[in-house]
């Protein structure tokens, strides 16, 4: 019997791929989002009007999942909704819960951001259902926001010196919970998600620039510009404080880290940040 797979943050850079992953497997797919006419799903894929902050619409669209890949933290606000998805999950009768959270959850050096999932880890595994945990480490993608700066020839911004981070595909973070939602086989288990090798903000301007064949320069920030320069992205004056602490703890070396886990699941080399670079060249200009 094909059951139903509930997707949250169903537009996100993980939700998306999960949903069509799960589409291309021909599951049966309900993916939660605010605005169902703009979101463009793979065919057969019922979308569901909701937000993980809004309780009611949660519980709406658990009604006849029996199996949910939560994504309820997108900032410092967000731990009771986290804590709510896991809640909603277990009223509506669902039996398998995948959740999205970080590296270093729960880890005080980290920081408050290391804090923000917690509570929603803690009731994951409370909860008495099948869960899994998947804490991805910097997430290849977040290179994007470097594009435009990379095809105007300007310096990307740098608020992480040579600190170096186990830089992971987000193709392989949704496999890895596509693998987790259909197979019970995880249960019980926390994945500690990276790529092959540790990067530093430096080392990947230089990957661009191989693959790009061209120059990517690399401008270091001090704090103080790094504050201007995310208030300038649109994040809150709490949101810069906490991830302050997080960008010093990446800064010496903190996020250093490798793990076979991808391998463990897949089985089979996770993605390098290269092969991320040159399937999306073209968001940088390809030269």
């Amino acid at each position: 019997m094909v059951v139903m797979i509930l997707v949250t943050g169903a537009t996100g850079t993980i939700g998306s791929e999960v949903v069509r992953q799960l589409a291309a497997r021909g599951e049966k797919v309900r993916a939660l989002t605010r605005d169902p006419a703009k979101a463009q799903f793979p065919e057969g894929v019922e979308a569901a009007r909701g937000h993980h902050a809004d309780r009611a619409s949660v519980e709406a669209a658990m009604t006849g999942a029996e199996v949910a890949f939560l994504v309820g933290v997108f900032g410092p606000d967000d731990a009771e909704h986290d804590r709510g998805l896991v809640e909603a999950a277990r009223a509506a009768g669902v039996r398998r819960i995948v959740k999205l959270s970080g590296i270093g959850a729960g880890d005080p050096a980290v920081g408050p951001v290391g804090t923000w999932h917690v509570p929603g880890e803690q009731a994951v595994r409370d909860s008495e259902l099948e869960w899994t945990i998947l804490r991805p480490s910097a997430f290849a993608s977040n290179t994007l926001g470097w594009a435009a700066s990379v095809r105007s020839g300007s310096p990307i911004p740098n608020t992480s010196g040579t600190g170096g981070q186990g830089v992971v595909d987000p193709r392989d973070v949704s496999e890895v919970a596509v693998a987790a939602l259909l197979d019970p086989a995880h249960s019980g288990q926390t994945y500690t998600l990276t790529g092959p090798e540790v990067l530093s903000v430096p080392d990947q301007a230089a990957v661009l620039a191989g693959v790009l064949g061209r120059p990517v320069e690399v401008r270091d920030l001090s704090s103080a510009e790094a504050r201007e320069y995310l208030l300038g992205l649109g994040f809150s004056d709490t949101f810069i404080d906490a991830s302050e602490i997080s960008r010093g703890f990446v800064r010496e070396g903190g996020n250093e880290v490798v793990t076979g886990d991808v391998r463990e699941v897949l089985g089979r080399s996770a993605r390098t940040y290269r092969e991320w670079v040159q399937d999306h060249r073209a968001a940088f200009g390809e030269g």
